[in-house]
């Protein structure tokens, strides 16, 4: 079973895509914010990582250059999910070395095209 790692300050978004993402035969792991998340990282590297942008302590962006830089973090696939849709924010998403993007909301539809298109389902 391949794990994914949700992160987000939201527990609602957290809940609504640990029950998406569970559905598509995903583990789930949980962080609140960038720390959280590259603390996770370090223990055990996921397939996957369902990322959010705006964050306390470390937002999405500081957490995946953080990512890429540890040992192995150029691994798992890293799908930005969030609000922040200019064609600016993708694109310094891209660059920082996510692999693909998804608006808030979303819905099971879209996580599974998102997640069959980089090859993880």
């Amino acid at each position: 079973m391949k794990q994914c790692l949700v992160v987000d300050d939201s527990s609602v978004i957290r809940k609504v895509a640990r029950r998406i993402l569970e559905d598509l035969q995903f583990e789930i792991t949980e962080a609140e914010d960038g720390q959280q998340a590259l603390d996770e990282c370090r223990k055990t590297m996921p397939d996957a990582i369902l990322l959010d942008w705006n964050m306390p302590v470390m937002d999405g962006l500081e957490f995946l250059t953080s990512l890429r830089a540890e040992e192995g973090g150029e691994s798992p696939i890293v799908v930005f999910c969030t609000t922040e849709n200019d064609v600016a924010h993708i694109a310094r998403a891209i660059r920082a070395g996510a692999n693909e993007y998804i608006m808030k909301p979303f819905d099971r539809e879209i996580v599974e095209a998102k997640f069959q298109e980089v090859g993880l389902i």
